[in-house]
C-alpha cells in the first residue's frame, strides 16, 4: 500500500486527520514516522500559500505524496485577525490557553452580536513529481466570552456554533469531524487522494 505523509508536527491534528482520511488506500505516516526533523516556516500571506509551501517541501524531502494544511480563525470585530497568524497570535511558542486569553482580551468590550467569526482551512496535497491540489473548508461561529469544553484544540473552546448551542470543544469528536472547517476540506481531499491512489508509488 502506498504511503501518504501527514505533514504536521501537531499530534492532535495528525490524529484528527487519521480519522478524517480513514478508508483511503494509503498507509498514513507522520513527519516523525518518516524521520523528518525539518520544520517549514509558514512565511506565506495566505492559508493556501502556507499549505502549499509545506506540502511541496515535505513531498520533496520524503518522496511521498504529502498532505499539509493551514488553518486559522478570522474574527470580524478584529478585521479578520488572527487569520493565517492564528498559531503565532500570542507569540511564538504560546500555548492554546495563552492564545485564547490574548484573543479574548482584545474582545473585552465587544458585544455578542458583533463577535462573528470563521474558521478556515486549506489542505494542499503535493506529489514528488510537482503536482499540487488545494481543498478548502470553512465554518461559521461566534466567539464566546470564556472557554467552554475539553475536546479539540486551538481556539475550539471559544468558537460557538449557534445551530448546535455548543462550542467546537463541546462537540464529540464524531460530530466535529462532520462539520468542522478541517472536515469539509478533508472530504474534498479524500476525493483527490482516491484519484491519486492508482498512480501512487511506494
Amino acid at each position: 500500500m502506498p504511503k501518504l505523509l501527514l505533514a504536521t508536527s501537531n499530534r492532535a491534528k495528525a490524529k484528527e486527520y487519521c480519522t478524517l482520511l480513514a478508508g483511503l488506500p494509503f498507509e498514513l505516516t507522520t513527519l516523525d514516522g518518516a524521520g523528518i526533523k525539518v520544520l517549514v516556516s509558514e512565511t506565506g500571506a495566505t492559508y493556501a500559500e502556507n499549505a502549499t509551501l509545506k506540502a511541496i517541501t515535505y513531498a520533496n524531502l520524503s518522496q511521498l505524496i504529502s498532505l499539509a494544511d493551514d488553518s486559522g480563525l478570522e474574527v470580524e470585530a478584529l478585521g479578520g485577525e488572527p487569520g493565517p497568524r492564528a498559531a503565532r497570535y500570542a507569540g511564538e511558542g504560546a500555548s492554546d490557553e495563552s492564545r485564547i486569553k490574548y484573543l479574548l482580551s482584545k474582545l473585552v468590550n465587544v458585544p455578542w452580536d458583533k463577535r462573528g467569526a470563521h474558521f478556515k482551512c486549506v489542505i494542499a496535497i503535493a506529489t514528488p513529481e510537482g503536482m499540487v491540489e488545494l481543498c478548502y473548508g470553512e465554518c461559521e461561529g461566534i466567539i464566546t466570552f470564556e472557554p467552554r469544553g475539553e475536546n479539540g484544540f486551538g481556539y475550539d473552546p471559544i468558537f460557538y456554533l449557534p445551530e448546535r448551542g455548543k462550542t467546537m470543544a463541546e462537540l464529540s469528536s464524531e460530530e466535529k469531524n462532520r462539520i468542522s472547517h478541517r472536515a469539509q476540506a478533508a472530504r474534498k481531499a479524500h476525493q483527490v487522494l482516491e484519484g491519486l491512489s492508482g498512480g501512487a508509488s511506494q
